[in-house]
């Protein structure tokens, strides 16, 4: 038996985090039915740097720094340094646990004009976790952790768009080999990659001042599932899709001013909805399968997860006046009409981010991040600011939760970049 003292809440507290209430029957009665999408290693869609992390969580089309290989590898091909380094670190949910922490390191080199590699290093601490026998007796402390190691190439296929392709190790070892309910439990491990692509043209004019248009995609985690012990089923990883748009105005030599706009959404089949007894006991059929009364089976290969994905989603329960469930004549809950598409577009995470440049040596930024209540209810505004000094660059974010209920309010991170410019105008406003 397992005594969690912190790590495992805090992972469920990442993706689930409670709901809303609203003034209106049927809206509340939708809001309670929650359908999180549950991954393994969800660490690896947290935002690792400061820069995005006080826009919102945007990043897949603002300009490319070190940091990109997160956000959009393919950024690396634009950048105008030869060599860059980054350092991040953020003490994670501390209102919920003390002792949880994730760690960044990333970096690229440029090879020639049109090329780039780059690496990233992330290591999730997910504190202390006592483990105990059925009557109470303690086995051992453990300190779960976790981590993943990339790499990425970035090319130019033209002067204003490129293309990449990223590969990923992730270790999971959350037990120490600790034997769970009677099963050997083991280190998850899984390789995923990533395709990403970018374009800028900094060739815009808005009014009488230079401007620059960029767009993004990433779609990334994509990889072979893991699992802990022998016996248990395995878990998908968390492949994700992220597109997004940036647009600079530049009205002088000094300014420039970035709107960034992403949205997100997991690549990951939803848990479907089953048929129940009256005990709530999920039916299943004559060869064992569980029965679906809406949706699709989520227990599927990686690739067809990926499409379904797009299209899986049960709905919601259609409700009474009362907020209380309606059912047919078979003793089946309604699902109300058009709810499915409402649950697919429930499913898209939205970042719009700011950020504003003074002489390219001093940042203000702010952002907002808004996810559906019923699919874990994370809305937070972030904000931030950053220094460059020569070579060294330092950013800090802080997140303000709309709920104060929200484990990740007051979540800061911190950044350091060094940087070794090879061109000529590093000076001027990227």
């Amino acid at each position: 038996m397992i005594k969690p003292s912190y790590g495992f809440a805090a992972l469920f507290a990442v993706s689930s985090l409670g709901v809303n209430a609203q003034s209106n029957q049927q809206a509340r009665a939708e809001q309670i039915q929650l359908n999180t999408i549950t991954t393994a290693v969800p660490f690896l869609l947290i935002g690792p740097d400061s820069r995005s992390g006080a826009m919102g969580d945007a990043g897949v089309a603002i300009s490319p720094d070190v940091n990109a290989l997160h956000w959009n590898p393919a950024k690396l091909a634009f950048t105008k340094e030869q060599m860059e380094f980054s350092m991040s670190y953020s003490p994670w949910l501390r209102n919920l646990v003390p002792d949880i922490n994730l760690a960044y390191l990333s970096g690229y080199s440029r090879l020639d004009k049109y090329s780039v590699a780059g690496f990233g290093l992330r290591y999730f601490s997910l504190g202390n976790i006592t483990f105990t026998d059925q009557n109470g007796s303690v086995i051992r402390d453990y300190k779960p952790n976790e981590f993943s190691v990339d790499g990425a190439y970035a090319r130019k296929m033209s002067d204003r768009f490129s293309l990449s392709m990223a590969g990923r190790f992730i270790y999971s070892n959350l037990t120490g080999g600790v034997i769970v309910q009677g099963a050997n439990t083991k280190a998850g491990k899984s390789v995923a990659v990533d395709v990403s692509g970018y374009y800028i043209n900094d060739d815009v004019k808005a009014g009488d001042m230079k401007a620059e248009l960029a767009f993004g995609f990433n779609i990334s985690n994509i990889g072979a599932k893991m699992n802990y012990t022998n016996t248990a089923e395995r878990d998908f990883l968390p492949a994700n899709l992220r597109l997004g748009t940036a647009f600079s105005l530049v009205p002088d030599e000094y300014n420039k001013v970035t709107f960034a706009f992403d949205v997100n959404k997991l690549l990951v089949p939803t848990r479907p909805i089953y048929r129940l007894d009256n005990q709530g006991n999920i039916l299943y059929d004559a060869d064992g399968n569980p029965q679906i009364l809406s949706g699709i089976d989520n227990n599927v290969g990686v690739a067809a997860g990926i499409f379904n994905s797009f299209h899986d989603a049960p709905g919601f329960f259609q409700t009474d006046q009362s907020g209380n469930p309606v059912y047919d004549a078979n003793g089946d809950k309604v699902i109300q009409k058009g709810s499915k598409f409402k649950e697919e577009l429930r499913e898209f995470n939205l970042s719009p981010g700011v950020e504003w440049w003074y002489a390219n040596q001093f940042a203000v930024r702010a952002g907002y991040f808004h996810e559906h209540a019923s699919k874990g209810n994370r809305k937070y505004f972030t904000l931030g600011a950053g220094v460059r000094y020569s070579v060294f660059a330092l950013d800090v974010s802080y997140l303000v939760s709309i709920s104060q209920q929200n484990p990740l309010n007051r979540t800061l991170r911190f950044t350091l970049r060094f940087t070794f410019a090879s061109k000529k105008d590093k000076d001027k406003v990227d």
